[in-house]
């Protein structure tokens, strides 16, 4: 067995500029050779598991890696965030999964018996789930197996609408469609009544035992990626929620290849095999000519699901220590390598040679997400949709200096976003070119010397328009991750001579603000979780407001092409819809999309089968590791 010391638990406290045309050309180079597709912590939380038996002939196989934010959670219905979201898509399941090999995508059925049946006008779904499956074992269901029932994904879907839930993903449910859910939300608003889980509903019902059938008010094509994200539309079980309501978050009790067994918040999460998890086997399907993806079919198919007995998570922000952690071989897998060690661990977009000759293995893609700011369209200061607040964004964006961001601070692990369109989605085109990824100071000063936003008291700083001081007020994380960037911006906007202050909270916190509407400016990411468009363009949809669209961003014509595109088959039709609102993001600038991400993982040599997904979070199952390869005591 390998001998591993106690892993650091750390958390941070706390220019060459090229020309675009040099950086286009960089950037194609690597576009060319990636391969892409269309706080103090509380005591332990844990749920009882049972332990399986030791056995000094077959050391535990556990997969050791880090995220570099903390979780918030593990109850899908109050999930937005990418890490707490990885762990609830292995403990619970939706009814479709993506393909684990499949390059761009393919979905299949997962506790589903069989792809859909879907009515001629998409309005009417019809879904049969798999007999024979069962949650983990739990205190809440008082020693009796509980079966998943077409039920456990009404509750679950109802648990969206209901105000006490305070989804932030009800939003994205409500645009569906859904008939009857909303007015039970509604009802429950209007009595200050509990909401009533008991009420049928034509929208979403159990027909049988096994058949689920979702109702729709108009018609929705692409209504099956909404059923193929465990990580949030995962069955839960009514008495799990009941038994622990307050403390779901802390409990997450599903039916997938993993159960929580510890939790250190903030600090470590560990889970362990689901002991009552159904027979699944490794059935994955690459495309033709995947050569990496068909090798691996061959390697794995037919071994049961998961691989894996274990899966220990710790939360290290900070670059240096995760860096440093993983070649102690602490780590079995360095998840999203910091940047600012590309140079040393990939020279040129290969893996470094002494870590080739340690047998480590390179995993390098341009990820299907965007990197942004977003203006707070209801402040004072940045909000509006007046000439002058328009100007104000825009010289903003063009004050920023994205092409030195991808040389100095991403070390070329990035390419500039045109739009809040990402790689591998639909209607993404490696040509598609907007005023959004130029930078140009001189016409950002021109914008704010024509609006009035010049320096009227001397001081040396530009003022509003009405003489009255202008401060940009900026929301980061107090990190050694963080921090690059925040420097940069300031830079960019110390050129333009506008004030910017840095407010410091951690990124949970500002989570929780940006939803309350609190925050001016707040730099984040986003991934998207399913190969459509219309999730990026739910970030800027007046109806999301405090939801998914954390900006408040509401424009009639904007909304009104996003209500149109919902409804129609991809095509050119749809295509020509997108690109005009692709035009009105560019013209508003309610949001500044700076890059999009080359996303570069490393393996050790003993961890076998890993691909990262791009449209859901799942891949521990698929992961396995070779004992007889981990480091000698």
């Amino acid at each position: 067995m390998r001998a591993r010391r106690s892993v650091p638990f750390l958390r941070a406290t706390g220019a060459l500029t090229q020309g675009a045309v040099a950086l286009a050309v960089v950037a194609g180079a690597l576009l060319a050779t990636l391969a892409t597709s269309a706080v103090a912590a509380p005591p332990p939380v844990a749920r009882p598991a049972e332990a399986p038996p030791a056995n000094p002939d077959k050391p535990e196989k556990v997969l050791r890696y880090a995220f570099l934010v903390a979780e918030t959670g593990f109850d899908p219905a109050q999930l937005s965030d990418l890490y707490s979201r990885i762990v609830t898509a292995h403990i619970f399941e939706s009814l479709y999964n993506y393909d684990y090999l499949a390059r761009p995508f393919k979905l299949k059925p997962n506790t589903a018996v069989a792809m859909p049946e879907v009515s001629e006008d998409f309005r009417t779904w019809t879904i049969r789930i798999r007999p024979g499956i069962y949650f983990a074992d739990d205190p809440a269901f008082k020693g009796k197996r509980r079966e998943l029932t077409a039920e456990d994904y009404v509750y679950s879907l109802k648990r969206f609408y209901d105000p006490a839930t305070k989804g932030p993903l009800y939003s994205s449910f409500k645009q569906e469609g859904i008939l009857g859910l909303e007015e039970l939300r509604v009802a429950a608003l209007k009595t200050k009544k509990p909401f009533d889980y008991d009420k049928p509903v034509e929208g979403v019902r159990a027909l049988d035992r096994y058949t689920l059938q979702f109702k729709l008010a108009e018609p929705r094509p692409r209504f099956i990626y909404n059923l193929a994200g465990g990580d949030t539309y995962g069955a839960v079980a009514r008495e799990v929620i009941e038994t622990y309501a307050g403390k779901t978050m802390e409990h997450p009790v599903g039916t997938g290849p993993f159960m929580l067994e510890r939790w250190r918040r903030g600090s470590l999460i560990r889970l362990v095999k689901n002991p009552g998890f159904r027979e699944v086997f490794y059935d994955a399907q690459p495309a033709p000519g995947d050569t990496e993806g068909e090798q691996l079919a061959a390697r794995f198919k037919g071994r049961k699901l998961p691989m894996v007995d274990a899966v220990e998570i710790s939360i290290i922000e900070a670059g240096q220590p995760r860096w440093l952690s993983y070649l102690n071989r602490e780590f079995d897998l360095l998840y999203q390598l910091p940047e600012e060690y590309a140079d040393v661990a990939i020279p040129h977009g290969k893996l470094a040679p002494n870590l080739d000759k340690q047998g480590m293995k390179l995993y390098r893609v341009l990820a299907s997400d965007r990197t942004m700011y977003y203006f707070n369209m209801e402040d004072a200061t940045v909000g509006g949709y007046t000439p002058d607040k328009v100007a104000l964004r825009r010289a903003i964006g063009l004050a920023t200096d994205v092409p030195t961001e991808i040389v100095t601070t991403r070390h070329f692990q990035a390419v500039p976003a045109q739009s809040v369109i990402a790689p591998g989605t639909w209607g993404y085109e490696d040509d598609y070119k907007s005023e959004n990824s130029d930078y140009d100071l001189a016409r950002a000063k021109a914008l704010l010397d024509t609006y009035g936003y010049v320096d009227k008291d001397g001081d040396g700083w530009r003022d509003k328009p009405d003489g009255s001081p202008l401060l940009l007020e900026v929301a980061s994380s107090p990190d050694s991750r963080s921090k690059p960037y925040d420097e940069l911006w300031q830079r960019d906007m110390d050129k333009l001579g506008i004030r910017m202050r840095i407010r410091m909270a951690q990124w949970p916190e500002n989570l929780k603000s940006a939803r309350a509407g609190q925050l001016m400016i707040w730099q984040l990411g986003f991934n998207s979780s399913t190969p459509d468009a219309q999730l990026g363009l739910e970030l800027l949809y007046g109806p999301a407001a405090g939801g998914q669209n954390l900006g408040r961003f509401k424009l009639e014509r904007y909304d009104e092409l996003y209500r149109q595109m919902m409804v129609l088959p991809d095509g050119p039709e749809r295509a020509a819809l997108l690109r005009e609102a692709q035009k009105l993001l560019t013209a508003y600038m309610p949001q500044k999309f700076r890059v999009h991400r080359i996303v570069t993982d490393i393996a050790q040599p003993w961890v076998v089968g890993y691909r990262r997904p791009f449209f859901n979070q799942i891949f521990w199952p698929y992961v396995d590791i070779e004992t007889d390869k981990l480091p000698k005591r």
